[in-house]
């Protein structure tokens, strides 16, 4: 860790982090599809996979300071699921949608440029994009299989067991935030009719290759996902792996894209994100202070104490964290680790924090 000491952090503090990371795996069995057909998020049948899985590796992940590596460990280049990491991916895409016109409003209603039957009834008629990006859209409705009834009265903080589930009468869209993996995937599918190309094509020609990310991350949907666009089958992808899909990627590629939020969507002189669609994704929903658009925050340092009040992070299921704390320059990726010890990491990386290193 030599690179830390130059970059103005204190190598044994460092360390300390990297250990606790280590030492605080994530609570997930190595057979991720075992798990999910196990009962996890909900009871069969609600729990059929209908996208790929695959086996997690170890805990891993790499810290970066200024864009500089200055702490690594495990196997930064094994690929594996993400979740709902995928779902801050999502928003990235949205952003290029609305610097490309697609999206002109993102208050205007979805079904006034999405015509796919998705957004003519009662209920749905007036979700805008900008409640999808929020998750305060109350859409109803069945998509790929998938009843948004799944998730109704999801509890993130009791995920695997709590109940959920159970219908409630939906509140107008806008008035109620909800954490629901089908109203995320209907964002996508709403994007995949914007762009009128695979979501993963725009990621790569637009994101992933000019950030210098290999070729190795993929993004999978459903095997129910398949819809006709100009008369091209094409994939609409999911926001998370709930039920198999999502995105399949290593910590190194992570930390690129964590890099890329940091320096405010612009990359080697080049703006890759619409200007202000970063501090637009860091603006607290009105109804959850801790969340964006498909982005968490630590509004008030009251999510993670140690952490910056301008920290965000891409988070998913089982312990996948992009870590992005904007005021220290760190950016840190850690897979499979324990999410309740997140804070701790955190306060460890605070603690080697010795001086504000100019930028590299």
């Amino acid at each position: 860790m030599a690179e830390a000491t130059g970059l103005g952090l204190d190598p044994d503090d460092l360390a300390r982090a990297v250990g606790l990371a280590l030492a605080h795996e994530s609570p997930w069995p190595r057979d991720i599809r075992a798990h999910l057909e196990a009962g996890f998020f909900e009871p069969s049948p609600d729990n059929a996979i209908i996208g790929p899985t695959r086996p997690r590796g170890g805990p891993n992940g790499l810290i970066l300071r200024h864009g500089q590596p200055v702490a690594r460990w495990g196997e930064t280049r094994q690929v594996d699921m993400t979740f709902s990491v995928a779902k801050s991916y999502l928003a990235l895409l949205a952003g290029l949608a609305v610097g490309d016109g697609l999206i002109p409003d993102l208050d205007a209603p979805v079904g006034a440029l999405v015509a796919d039957g998705g957004f003519e009834t009662a209920q749905n008629r007036a979700v805008t994009w900008r409640q999808l990006l929020q998750n305060s859209s109350e859409w109803e409705g069945t998509l790929f299989g998938k009843s948004d009834v799944i998730d109704r009265g999801r509890n993130l903080q009791l995920e695997g067991k709590g109940r959920k589930g159970v219908p409630r009468a939906l509140q107008p869209p806008g008035d109620y935030w909800e954490y629901n993996d089908v109203r995320v995937n209907r964002l996508a599918l709403a994007l995949l009719h914007r762009f009128r190309r695979p979501l993963p094509e725009v990621f790569a020609e637009r994101i992933m290759q000019p950030i210098g990310a290999s070729a190795d991350w993929s993004w999978h949907g459903y095997e129910t996902s398949w819809v006709t666009i100009d008369g091209q089958r094409m994939q609409s992808v999911s926001g998370g792996g709930h039920w198999g899909g999502g995105v399949f990627i290593h910590a190194e590629d992570q930390a690129r894209l964590g890099q890329l939020v940091l320096q405010d969507g612009v990359w080697a002189g080049r703006r890759l994100l619409p200007e202000g669609w970063v501090a637009a994704c860091r603006t607290p929903c009105r109804l959850n202070p801790h969340y964006g658009y498909l982005w968490w925050l630590n509004t008030g340092r009251t999510r993670w104490p140690a952490a910056s009040a301008e920290s965000v992070c891409f988070s998913g299921a089982g312990g996948n964290i992009t870590w992005i704390d904007p005021p220290n320059g760190i950016v840190a990726v850690l897979r499979w680790v324990d999410a309740a010890r997140l804070n701790d990491v955190m306060q460890a990386v605070g603690a080697a924090l010795r001086s504000p290193a100019p930028p590299a």
